[in-house]
């Protein structure tokens, strides 16, 4: 086999292609992940490259492109080239042991495909793009001018290749894909997850962070003070009653109920009644915001913000009062449990033994089954306890009643007012927990 080239410059030749591929490939990884905020501050800085950088990424689309076209046409050379140099090569190596040479230019063949192959896949493509990902901002400095310059030569081909793909697109009613650096919510989440287990990220900017996730899918419901649990003022109660309630609730704002508590006209805040000059109670009472029940606290929180309010009742489906949602229990939602100096609350779960924890009866199923890797069902109920009080069938449930589900059991440790305040979870066998219940 005769090659129109010296071998040496067939074979620098084929070495440059590949290398040309590889910088085609992380040009184009690199730009599509750089920070364009890092980009945009080396710019004002006066760094000549991230200028280059900077007008790329405002056509990333059509830069990507330029990429894609340079690695097509890197890969149609190499093919036509790389096969033959390297067959040439290896050609002589078999012509001492007495094949035919059809048989040995099509071993020969064979081998240099698979060379070429391994060289251009390692070095021409899976390298470049782990350095790429690896050093966006270095590698997208400094390839951004001479992608631009070749961006410049060979726009007149890129253009009508794209212009021609796209019209291909538009005849099977589909919209031309455009670059950019957007990332789902699930991707974000694994990188945030990927940043934490590195350190670039403590865990509370974590957790954060993953509250804002879940806040647009939390409804009001999820979050409430139930109805059972709210602390009411009523209308047709003298002042000094009303006082007392107050200021045994250590609350700052109390709905006001005409009859019951499906009859709320407004609320009162406690700075105005503790006013001793004031006996007009009815003169106290403030507007108050009536959302249903199923609303999204992420629209709840916009709504308070338009009437200025901190406290809103929650309707049910009935036109019942199904409890009743603050502020703080929205922004608890995002930044965690929020005590105050008069908080005296227990925690949701507290550890109290070994593989043993007592858990509030209104906490969320949801959070349970997050927490202990259950699948209990929330079909019918939200709380753990309205769950348990569901599986006893009882009508005044009582301390040491229990349930055993999966590998836990479900005991109940405090009840008020004919409803489950605190449970004892623990992992133990159900001959154990007899034992203990009959004690």
């Amino acid at each position: 086999m005769s090659d129109p080239l010296p071998s040496l410059i067939s074979l620098t030749l084929v070495l440059f292609l590949v290398l040309l591929n590889g910088f085609f490939v992380s040009a184009e990884i690199a730009l599509v992940k750089v920070k364009s905020s890092r980009i945009d501050a080396l710019a004002e800085e006066g760094h000549r490259n991230a200028r280059y950088a900077q007008k790329i990424l405002r056509n990333l689309d059509g830069y990507v492109s330029a990429c894609q076209f340079g690695i097509t046409l890197v890969s149609i050379g190499l093919g036509w080239i790389g096969e033959r140099t390297i067959s040439s090569l290896i050609s002589p190596w078999f012509t001492g042991i007495g094949w035919s040479e059809t048989a040995i230019h099509a071993v020969s063949l064979v081998i240099a495909f698979v060379l070429i192959s391994i060289m251009h896949i390692v070095f021409g493509a899976l390298a470049p793009k782990t350095v790429a990902v690896r050093k966006a901002e270095r590698i997208a400095l400094l390839s951004s001018a001479p992608l631009s310059v070749f961006y410049k030569i060979m726009f007149p081909f890129i253009w009508f290749v794209n212009g021609f793909s796209n019209t291909i697109l538009r005849l099977f009613r589909m919209q031309p894909v455009v670059e950019r650096n957007v990332h789902t919510e699930e991707e974000l989440r694994d990188m945030m997850k990927e940043s934490s287990e590195i350190g670039l990220i403590d865990n509370t900017e974590m957790t954060l962070v993953d509250n804002i996730f879940e806040f647009s899918d939390t409804t009001a419901r999820e979050i409430m003070i139930p109805r059972t649990e709210m602390i009411c003022l009523y209308n047709n109660l003298p002042m000094e009653e009303n006082m007392k309630i107050a200021s045994e609730g250590m609350r700052t704002r109390y709905p006001v109920c005409d009859e019951d508590k499906d009859h709320i006209i407004g609320f009162i805040h406690i700075k105005d009644l503790m006013r001793g000059h004031i006996r007009d109670q009815l003169s106290l009472i403030r507007p108050i915001l009536a959302v249903p029940e199923s609303i999204k606290i992420s629209e709840l929180l916009r709504r308070m913000q338009r009437s200025k309010t901190q406290i809103a009742i929650l309707i049910d489906e009935y036109g019942g009062t199904s409890g009743l949602v603050t502020l703080e229990d929205i922004m608890e939602e995002i930044v965690g449990e929020i005590q105050d100096e008069f908080d005296e609350e227990r925690p949701g779960i507290e550890l109290v033994g070994e593989d043993e924890y007592s858990i509030d009866g209104l906490m969320l199923i949801e959070e349970i089954n997050e927490q202990f890797g259950l699948d209990m069902e929330t079909e019918d109920y939200d709380t753990i306890g309205g769950w348990l009080s569901s599986r006893l069938e009882v009508l005044h449930p009582h301390k040491g009643q229990f349930v055993m589900y999966g590998d836990y059991s479900f005991m109940i440790e405090e009840t008020e007012n004919k409803r489950i305040s605190r449970i004892r979870l623990a992992r133990q066998q159900q001959e154990l927990l007899q034992e203990e219940a009959g004690a």
